[in-house]
Parts: structure tokens; sequence; C-alpha cells
């Protein structure tokens, strides 16, 4: 019987889950941890011959029996990163991530020189915002000028492994919407942001071309062997992590909302047209399923409480003890838990900032209680601007690590006031990458079924993690929300440059 993996490359470890679809288990899973490199000036880099490594451990940990029955597999990858490559395929420089704050005054250069944020939302649907693909490209120019002289084809991270995988350049668009430089509304590159990039290149011809949603590749027989795979596997086109969590949380369909609680947090709604905010107010993405995904993500979410532990010399798995010990509120403390900078609010020169100490609470547990709670209010603060522009959710879907404390996803529910469930494959975006590989194979092979009817089938709820909101602590969140925007916006002019 086939078996389908999912491979998520993250920014802290690469993942690969073994999925049956008859049997509707998994099978197997394997994760190898990933190292960052950190400077001052905010960049945050990866190799991209560290991610081929650890897909290769990971492979190789599977049973040769699990390896020899994979029929398909597509990879999440983490978004916006930039990945150079040369003529004959080879990689220039390190990648820069998502999550590096170093080229925020290239994407305010790319904005004017495009005619400004209002004409950039025109053009895309986006901004370009800190972190985008967009952005690194100018700073590679200036910074690295041989790399950018040689460069030949730009991708993200999710594409280079598919490179490795099928000896093939494409992209997708889902991750495609995070360049910066995608026409979210027509699904084609902007001539003109790409002029605004760089006026003296094409830059247009070191862009892929874009795969179909359902599209399926054969694996390069290289890649088969090395990885101890069936010559015959295929690879579908996969996506960014939050198009691929999408997937193995079920939002696949308008009304569901969705929520990934990981190094970054992002909250995500399917929608069958483009949901573009004038202002910029959430990222206005393709879906990886041939629809749209509206998204709101923060730079800090995990991040935030696993730096608390490690200060104080605990683990995060201990930090529910922590939550339970503690009110709501933290008794008044705050943490604006910007550690990353921070795009939504969009601050990218952001820092933490922890306000309100006393003799009461200047305790771990309440400094723990508080990074969790800035990372929770950060989203809530995302998810307003969903319900001022007329969106409506009966529940939210968890996923992400954060998701398996308990503490947490009461918190959402309270914070948010809706119920909150949690998927029984806790890793959504290695499991969306599953369920999109068989959707993909089964189209191949004549089969109609809709992604939605895929994720209908196969995305079950674990109830035993469900929460509900409890009205008393709701307005205890209230109160304390509150108080984190007034924070927020007294701090805002600090952090303007």
């Amino acid at each position: 019987m086939d078996l389908v993996a999912g491979i998520d490359a993250g920014t802290q470890s690469l993942k690969v889950v073994v999925y049956d679809p008859a049997g509707r288990r998994l099978v197997a899973s394997t994760s190898m941890p990933l190292s960052l490199t950190s400077a001052a000036d905010g960049s945050r880099e990866q190799q991209p011959s560290d991610w081929v490594a650890a897909l290769h451990a990971c492979f190789h940990a599977l049973d040769p029996s699990v390896r020899s029955r994979i029929a398909a597999l597509a990879v999440s990858g983490q978004q916006h990163g930039f990945v150079p490559l040369d003529a004959a395929g080879e990689v220039l420089a390190p990648a820069k991530l998502w999550c590096d704050t170093s080229t925020s005054a290239e994407c305010t250069q790319i904005m004017a020189a495009a005619g400004g944020v209002a004409r950039t939302i025109a053009l895309a649907g986006n901004p370009v915002l800190t972190g985008y693909t967009a952005s690194k490209l100018p700073w590679t120019k200036t910074h690295r000028p041989d790399a950018y002289a040689r460069l030949a084809t730009i991708l993200l991270p999710h594409d280079y492994l598919n490179f490795v995988l099928t000896g093939q350049r494409f992209c997708e668009y889902g991750d495609a919407s995070g360049t910066g430089w995608l026409d979210v509304r027509t699904r084609t590159w902007s001539t003109e942001l790409l002029r605004a990039t760089d006026p003296a290149r094409d830059l247009s011809a070191c862009l892929p071309r874009i795969a179909a949603p359902d599209e399926v590749f054969d694996i390069d027989p290289a890649a088969a062997a090395e990885l101890g795979l069936p010559s015959a596997v295929k690879v579908a086109v996969g996506g960014g992590d939050n198009m691929m969590a999408a997937i193995g949380t079920g939002c696949v369909a308008p009304g569901r909302l969705a929520m990934s609680l990981g190094t970054s947090g992002t909250l995500f709604a399917y929608a069958d047209t483009p949901v573009v905010d004038p202002d910029g107010a959430w990222a206005a993405f393709c879906s990886s399923t041939g629809g749209w995904l509206p998204l709101i993500c923060t730079m800090n979410c995990t991040v935030a409480t696993e730096q608390v532990a490690a200060a104080f010399g605990f683990s995060t798995r201990d930090g529910d003890a922590h939550l339970r010990a503690t009110p709501p509120g933290a008794d008044g403390l705050v943490m604006l838990p910007f550690l990353n900078g921070e795009r939504t609010p969009d601050l990218p020169l952001g820092k933490g900032v922890l306000a309100g100490l006393d003799t009461t609470n200047m305790t771990p547990a309440h400094i723990y209680r508080a990074a969790m709670e800035g990372a929770t209010y950060s989203l809530k603060y995302g998810f307003d601007a969903f319900v001022r522009a007329g969106m409506t959710f009966e529940r939210i879907v968890l996923t992400g690590g954060g998701s398996n404390s308990a503490q947490w996803r009461q918190l959402v529910s309270d914070v948010f006031g809706l119920p909150v469930d949690v998927p029984t494959q806790a890793e959504g975006a290695a499991f969306g990458a599953a369920l999109q590989a068989l959707w993909a194979v089964g189209r191949a092979r004549g089969d109609t079924a809709s992604i939605t009817d895929i994720a209908d089938q196969h995305v079950a709820l674990a109830p035993q993690l469900s929460a509900r909101p409890d009205p008393a602590r709701t307005q205890a969140y209230a109160t304390a929300y509150a108080r984190f925007l007034r924070h927020l916006d007294a701090l805002t002019p600090l952090y303007r440059g």
C-alpha cells in the first residue's frame, strides 16, 4: 500500500513524516536540528547544505521497509528565504531567512522606487515588508556583489529542496506570494516591482516558472538513491510552511481559521477570492491549493517563551506550571516580545520590552506568562484587523509547538473568545505537505477528489486537547490586552527608525 511523506524545513529543525492514507495514521516521523547564524545587524542566515544534510539524515533514520513504500512526497519550507544559485545550480551565499531584519532599509527603498506603499499594494496586493525576499536582493548586491553578479536563479528554501529532489527549478503560488513580487490578484510577477528592486537588471530572468498546485514531478534518480527511496517517487509542488499548515489543519475552505504557534506565530484563513487590505494590515497571500490565504505573521512566538525559560534555567515543558501559578494579566506585567523585530505590528526595528515590574511580579513565572501573553496579544492585534474587515470565524485550529501546551491552548481560547481545537497530527506543516502529495499524485492518477475532500477525510481533531473560553478569564484578558495596546502605542515611536 502506498505511503506519502511530508518534509518540513523550518528554522530550528527539518522534519519528515510518513503517512498511511489507507490506515489514516502516521507510520514514521523523524527530525534533525538546524543551526542559525545571527549578527548584530539583524542578519539571520542558514546554509542550504545543512538542510540537505538534515534531509538525508531524516530519511536514513526511517526503516528501509517504510522508505520502499513511499509513492509521493512534498516539501514545506520556511517562507521568504533567499537561496541564490548560479547557472550550474551551485549555492552562491548563505540563505537569508524570513526573520532577517538587516534589510529593512531596502524594503523602504523598493517601495519608494515603486511609488510608495499604497502603489506597492496596488501592484502586488502586499507591501514589501521586512523579511520578504525582495529586500534581500539589493542587500546582496551591496554586501555580496560577486554572488549577485553570478546570480542565475532566485529560489526560496522549499524551492531549493525541490531542486535538490528533482533537478528542476520551479516555485508555486503560495510561497511565491511572500517574495513581494507576485501580484496575488493575477498570480503573475509584477514587472514594476522587479524593476523597483533593481532597475539595472532584468530580475524576471532569474525567477523560476510557477508550477500549478496539483503538478507532480519525477524524483531525480540520484536523489532517490541517496535518500533510499524508490525511483518512481513523485514530488508534488509543496509550498510555504503556512500554506502547508493550512492543509494540515483543514484550513482549505472559507470560514476556517488556523493558528500556528511556532518560532513565529501565524494566523490564516482560506478564501476563494483575493482578500487584500489597502493598508497592508495582513499578508494577502495565495494558498498552495488554488485559492488565497490572508495571513497574519508575527516574528516572535515560541522564541519569546523559550528565551525566558532559558534565561531562568527551566524547560518550556515546565512552563504550564508557571502559568497555573500566575493570574491572567501577570499582575500587571507586560511584555512586548519583539526580540527579532516585528512584522505584526509592523516594527522591524522593534526590541523586546518588559514593563510594569514591581515587587510582586518580578518572578520567573510572571515573566514567562508575560512572554506567552505578549506573543498571543500580537496575534490578537492581527486578528482584530481580520474582524474589522468583516471576517467571521467559529473556532480556531491550533498547530505548531506551542499547541502542545494545555495552558497556551486555554489562553488562546480565552483571549480570542473562541473554541480551540487541535488536530491529532501535531506537525501541521509536514502533515499538510504529505496530504498535498496525496492529493497531487491522486489527481495524476485520475482521482477527482478535491483538496477539501482530502483534508476532510484525513485531518482529525483530538477532543482531549480542545479548549473553550471561560467568560471570567476572557474579561481579565481583555483588560490585560488593552494594557498591552497602550504600551504598544506609547513605545511605537521609539522603534519607527
